[in-house]
């Protein structure tokens, strides 16, 4: 085929680049020249432009094979951005009209339109396949084409009957294209298609300006808000891996002031692809979307992609991450990692075909093993593609940076491998764990286990660590976990050699990966250092402002509200109502001369604060504390809200505590009146205004005597916090 003038200028007059992008020139020559072509090119490398440039330059229509609504949408706008016919691009899938699929049948059929994106599920259509016998079709591009493969992380088996449908709708040159495939996908495609012979493209894996980072899934939401507050206004991706979690997280970054849309397969298509193109309109800062579903946003300045879930596979991983920093500049990809993660994605394998359980399995080992290896991640994934990377540090990634100290592992493999050989392979990692650090639960008991001469041989660690040795030996291959069988533990070949012929071993110390604490609340651990100075400052103000209100202090605030404050520095009144323990109320109330003086000590100590604080959480257990408040102002008896909610009184008592303690007047006499005479309330009331110095229960039944009872005595302090308090 001939084409006057270079392409460089058939570049310049269509698309308005003046240069190509590493292969595009050598892929696009091929597809004029009619060959087939296999293109391996990471997100971002630019290859669309490999089948739309030869698209507009040739007879014919092209027939791009795509697998995803969203992303046909976005390249057929994309196109008619470049051309003055509007009709230069048009899908054709479930999501038009009887009338729309006409207009587009016709406009192919006149020759103005150069390129059909056609999901695959539409090509096997009776009705599309006679009509595309009747056009003329100048190339076929398969996109996505890793889904093709069950090796592929997306496969989708519709993929499978492109070659055949392409027989019977009439050969022309094929080109296939992917973002991601090792070696065996990459045959697989090419096996598949029936282009075993054609000409191959492969570019660097390697992403430079692309940092990657793997980090412990520990309070993985506040984190979160800390990072995205930290880049404000810079676009981001974060990954999921159910629908409900990214509603969820979504939400919680919506009330935490952060623009965040959701984006999943679940969404009616008009709220679905009205938040893509906010995102795309820079409306949204961040769009929170589910792994599963693949999101086709092709937008350029994506600044970071986080994944609040592990990935199903590396390929999956890799594709994903890519959608960061594709105009070559910053890029940051974190991943928060718990091993329990991968566990979930395990028993989500139970139920389907064994040959599919096996492939999921590897794969996700794969997974496991690059976030929980300290070598060079760069390295790791580009090894993993069948590419080397040579460099001994990348210097863009949290393993090169910050390398994690490794040690000599070989005792404690062989010591692991003995104990699941010693009882016969017919348990899992816990109990394994359990015999190894000497801890005699009943089922180690039941089973005699505590009798074993393994029993507490490694008791100087905890089940922790022989969890994480457990794991890395999993991952090693010495060792498998059986899905079908509740995950019992059965030594390969390998680890069989490993246990005769032990070699060098190395462990990486503290991945503490096993726990996932993201429920460990919005203030911060307990452990969190308590500002001691700023702590009596905050006690000295207290016990002053009582004094002039003539209240005991603890009515004020709580000394856990006082040690939350010495700890998050709060410094203005929304940040205050997030303390533990003080509500709005409170806070208006009482607040203003607390964030005076935070205010004052942290300009002159120059403290850095915690801005990440507060992590604003959008439902906790307000649905019960609303109901409790409402049934209080209509006067029920507590016995029987405690009923209606399936409450203990004293549960009940601990919530109204907390609503009273948070700033929220209750008016509790109706009930008071009905169980506790006026004398004894008078009694109670009189030494929590006058006596007590604190608020403590066990000092106040040790002052009031055995003739009082606890819960008397929590009812009047209820009421004696609410009247002189809020």
């Amino acid at each position: 085929m001939d084409f006057s003038g270079s392409l460089t200028e058939y570049l310049k007059r269509y698309f308005g680049f003046n240069t190509f992008k590493g292969n595009q020139e050598a892929i696009i020559k091929n597809v004029l020249d009619g060959g087939d072509s296999f293109v391996l090119m990471p997100t971002g490398g630019g290859k669309s432009l490999c089948y739309q440039l030869p698209a507009v330059m040739m007879e014919g229509t092209a027939i791009v094979i795509s697998p995803l609504i969203a992303l046909m949408k976005n390249q057929v706008d994309a196109m008619r951005n470049f051309s003055t016919e509007d009709d230069v691009a048009h899908f054709l899938n479930s999501s038009l009209t009887r009338s729309a699929i006409t207009k587009v049948k016709e406009d192919v059929m006149s020759g103005i339109t150069k390129l059909l994106y056609v999901a695959p599920e539409s090509l096997t259509k009776e009705e599309n396949i006679e009509f595309l016998k009747k056009i003329v079709i100048s190339f076929y591009a398969v996109d996505e084409a890793h889904c093709i493969s069950e090796w592929g992380h997306d496969f989708r088996p519709e993929y499978r009957r492109i070659r055949p449908i392409i027989d019977r709708i009439g050969r022309a040159p094929i080109i296939a294209l992917t973002a991601t495939a090792t070696p065996k996908v990459q045959h697989d495609i090419q096996k598949n298609l029936g282009i075993l012979d054609a000409s191959e493209f492969k570019s660097s894996f390697n992403r430079p300006n692309l940092y990657y980072d793997v980090r412990p899934k520990v309070d993985a939401t506040r984190e979160i808000i800390k990072y995205i507050k930290q880049n404000s206004g810079k676009s981001g991706i974060i990954y999921c891996l159910s629908r409900k979690k990214v509603e969820e997280l979504a939400q919680t970054l919506q009330v935490n002031g952060i623009k965040a849309l959701a984006y999943h397969a679940g969404m009616d298509s008009a709220t679905r692809s009205g938040n893509q193109d906010k995102f795309l309109m820079e409306e949204a800062d961040v769009i929170v979307a589910t792994i599963a579903f693949g999101m086709g946003i092709d937008k350029p300045d994506v600044r970071f992609v986080i994944h609040y879930d592990i990935p199903k596979s590396l390929e999956g991983y890799y594709q994903e991450t890519g959608r960061a920093g594709r105009d070559g500049s910053e890029g940051r990809c974190i991943t928060f990692y718990s091993y329990n993660d991968i566990q979930k994605l395990e028993k989500f394998m139970q139920g389907k075909p064994i040959n599919e359980q096996e492939i999921g399995r590897q794969l996700l080992l794969e997974t496991a093993s690059y976030a929980e290896s300290s070598v060079c991640r760069r390295k790791l994934l580009l090894h993993y593609f069948g590419e080397e990377y040579k460099p001994s540090n990348c210097e863009s990634c949290d393993n090169c940076l910050h390398p994690k100290r490794e040690f000599e592992g070989q005792e404690y493999v062989v010591q692991a491998l003995s104990a699941i050989n010693e009882v016969r392979e017919k348990f899992k990692a816990d109990h394994i764990a359990k015999i190894l650090s000497g801890v005699a639960n009943s089922a180690v008991k039941t089973y005699r286990h505590h009798k074993l001469d393994i029993f507490g041989s490694g008791d100087e660690h905890d089940e922790k660590f022989w969890n994480m040795v457990i794991r890395q030996s999993l991952i090693d291959k010495l060792i498998v976990k059986e899905i079908e069988n509740y995950g019992l533990l059965k030594l390969t070949g390998r680890g069989r050699d490993f246990l005769e012929n032990p070699r060098p071993f190395m462990l990486t110390e503290d991945h503490d990966y096993g726990e996932n604490a993201e429920e460990a609340g919005a203030y911060g651990s307990s452990t969190a250092a308590v500002d001691e100075e700023l702590f009596a400052i905050l006690k000295d103000l207290r016990k002053k402002m009582a004094r002039d209100k003539n209240v005991p202090p603890f009515v004020l605030f709580q000394d856990p509200s006082l040690e939350d404050m010495a700890i998050q520095y709060p410094v203005t009144m929304e940040e205050l109502q997030n303390i533990s323990g003080v509500g709005a109320g409170k806070a208006q109330r009482y607040g203003e001369g607390f964030i005076e003086v935070i205010k004052r000590y942290v300009d002159e100590k120059e403290i850095l604060r915690p801005q990440d604080m507060v992590v604003k959480s959008v439902v906790n257990k307000s649905g019960l504390k609303v109901y409790i408040i409402k049934s209080i102002d209509n006067k029920r008896a507590l016995d029987d809200i405690a009923d209606a909610r399936g409450l203990e009184m004293s549960e009940l008592l601990t919530e109204v505590e907390t609503i009273v303690n948070s700033g929220t007047k209750l008016d509790l006499s109706y009930y008071i009146d009905m169980v506790i005479d006026d004398e004894r309330q008078e009694d109670i009331y009189t030494y929590f205004r006058e006596e007590a110095e604190t608020d403590s229960l066990e000092e106040a039944m040790d002052e009031m005597g055995d003739d009082y009872e606890l819960e008397e005595i929590r009812l009047v302090r209820i009421k004696f916090l609410s009247e002189m308090g809020n």
